[in-house]
């Protein structure tokens, strides 16, 4: 029996839609509805039963008893025929993740808007998505990768779904946004860009393009969807995306995007590519290939894995050697893209206390809830697991002398658990990954899953980027924007507080105050308003400056503020920590450098 779904961009002022399912056999004891605490791909209780601002049930047109029976959980009394629910979304998450509604655009997740009917999810659901009233918005049209049942293409209409899980996997962008086609291995796929913007969408096609070809082919083609959809917000200041079965939830900010008169790529855009091109991978790795745990999703609590560092750091680490290898970046570019992420995890010194299998299954209750001691306390899964994957794919290219490669268990793990996914159900079991790793490569990893996934010992990137032809620097940062990258000149050493800070209005404030540096020493703490460097006033623009003209290993008299309260400390400055990485090619012999070209252009 079909559930129908009506949802209506009510009042846009208010931000509010409008939603009524229409249950034709309900339960006869009762009809249970729930709503989803979180959405796939973002790993985080979010409770969006929070923003349901009234909900009431009727039949025949008679009210009917709903009482709510816990946090996202309601029960219609028993009735004889078919059964209504209506309510109200407040809809101003302007994110990826949730709902988002005003005069100039809408945007929503299923798992935002759409209540489930106990006991008929596997039922095929319609959902009719009406225009909003007035004249302003009769230039408002659709884009969403739903099966359309009598709507027209981009036009409001009656959508359907197999089932409830495939109706909350296609979001939903409204209003008036540009758009360009093209066809990626046979395959037809949209951008839709909403928000101001002077994009160059001639060039963002061809560059698009040139990622999903590869990707398709990268796997074997077929692709595993019919279309797809990049959907992308273009703001002043924004980044995100969340991967969906085919499409993509995307926000930029729009001097990211490329203007015509651009030539070369800049690292805006480059960042921009490579966040499509990580939620393009996931359509294979994860959103088909999945955590066992996650076959299928149990969206009223948290649903543990060890396996993220596999699904979201390996989607990492082949989402910049993508654009390498279809052209769009230089080695250069790459390896200095990959010398940032080394960086970004080695001036974390919570990769010495959390284990990357611990760093999956907290995710719940530390990546997706940093604070102010996170730097301290946890390892990104996606940027040490990107590591983690480059060391794998090395050390098969290294001991299978060239033979094999990750991108051979990639291949294998879509076989077997990915292409079939929607008739089997098969998820991958924690320790099948290993194995099936193990069986594709023929070699025993066992020693470097021990060592990369459940233990803190430092990975030998170092020793295997020198295999293949890589020189390695580590260096003290120049300067708080540093991110990386190789430097031909030897640096004097520098002094460091051991911070990260932010701008206060007129103040420096301490953001973070990192393990065994000088400013935790001495007792400053997050959250402190520094003032004055030996009577001298701080400011963000001037920190860096005092802090060089200092001797090295000076003592500071610092005056800051904490709450409203005036402290003083005494703070002996500490040498910056060596923790910059630099990489570079270097000169190989012939045979390195076949094997370095097939790592690095694949």
């Amino acid at each position: 029996m079909n559930i129908l779904y009506k949802i209506v961009p009510a009042s846009l002022h208010a931000h509010l839609f409008h939603v009524s399912i229409t249950i034709n056999k309900p339960d006869k004891n009762g009809q249970r509805l729930w709503l989803p605490t979180w959405i796939p791909g973002s790993y985080l209780i979010r409770e969006f039963s929070r923003n349901i601002v009234e909900i009431r049930a009727e039949s025949a047109g008679k009210p009917v008893m709903l009482d709510k029976c816990d946090k996202h959980t309601w029960q219609a009394a028993s009735v004889k025929g078919p059964l209504e629910i209506h309510y109200s979304v407040y809809a101003w998450d302007l994110s990826v993740r949730g709902a988002y509604l005003d005069q100039s655009r809408g945007f929503f997740n299923g798992t935002s808007v759409f209540l489930a009917v106990k006991g008929q999810e596997s039922n095929p659901c319609y959902v009719e998505i009406a225009a909003p009233e007035g004249k302003a918005y009769k230039q408002w049209k659709i884009a969403t990768t739903l099966t359309r049942d009598d709507a027209k293409a981009g036009q409001f209409g009656r959508y359907q779904a197999a089932n409830y899980d495939e109706l909350i996997d296609h979001p939903v962008e409204m209003g008036e946004f540009s758009q360009i086609s093209f066809k990626a291995c046979g395959i037809p796929h949209d951008i839709v860009i909403a928000g101001r913007h002077n994009t160059d969408l001639k060039r963002l096609k061809s560059d698009l393009k040139q990622i999903c070809e590869y990707q398709i082919k990268f796997f074997g083609e077929p692709a595993p969807f019919d279309r797809y959809l990049f959907m992308t917000m273009a703001l002043g200041d924004g980044y995100g995306g969340l991967e969906h079965r085919s499409s993509t939830a995307l926000m930029c900010n729009r001097d990211d995007l490329p203007l015509a008169h651009e030539t070369q790529i800049k690292a805006g855009y480059r960042q921009f590519l490579g966040l499509c091109s990580h939620e393009y991978f996931h359509s294979w790795n994860v959103k088909r290939i999945k955590p066992a745990a996650y076959a299928p999703y149990d969206l009223s609590q948290e649903n543990y894995t060890r396996l993220l560092w596999a699904f979201e750091g390996i989607t990492s680490y082949y989402d910049d050697l993508t654009l390498l290898r279809t052209g769009l970046i230089s080695q250069q570019d790459y390896l200095d893209l990959l010398a940032q992420t080394i960086t970004g995890v080695e001036r974390g010194n919570g990769r010495t206390k959390q284990s990357l299998e611990d760093s999956s299954l907290d995710t719940w209750v530390k990546f997706y809830r940093q604070d102010e001691n996170s730097p301290n306390s946890l390892v990104s899964y996606y940027t040490k697991g990107a590591l983690v994957a480059l060391c794998l794919d090395l050390l098969i290219r290294q001991q299978s002398a060239g033979q094999k490669s990750l991108d051979d268990v990639m291949r294998a793990l879509w076989l077997r658990y990915g292409k079939d996914f929607a008739a089997t159900g098969l998820g991958v079991a924690e320790a099948d990954w290993e194995r099936l790793a193990s069986e594709v490569t023929g070699l025993d990893l066992q020693s470097f899953f021990d060592l990369a996934l459940r233990s803190t010992q430092e990975l030998p990137l170092q020793a295997l980027l020198a295999e293949f032809g890589v020189d390695w620097q580590m260096r003290a940062a120049v300067g708080t924007s540093d991110k990386g990258g190789w430097l031909d000149k030897a640096l004097p050493p520098s002094n460091s507080l051991g911070i990260r800070s932010s701008s206060d209005g007129s103040f420096v404030k301490l953001s973070h105050v990192l393990d065994g540096g000088a400013a935790q020493a001495a007792g400053l703490s997050a959250g402190d308003l520094l003032i004055a460097i030996n009577g001298l006033r701080v400011t963000s623009g001037n920190l860096e400056a005092q802090l060089v003209s200092q001797p090295i290993s000076g003592e500071l008299d610092i005056l800051a503020f904490r709450r409203d309260e005036l402290m003083r400390f005494n703070v002996r400055l500490q040498h910056a920590a060596e923790n910059t990485c630099g990489l570079k090619l270097k000169a190989v012999s012939a045979e390195q450098s076949i094997t370095r070209d097939a790592w690095l252009l694949g």
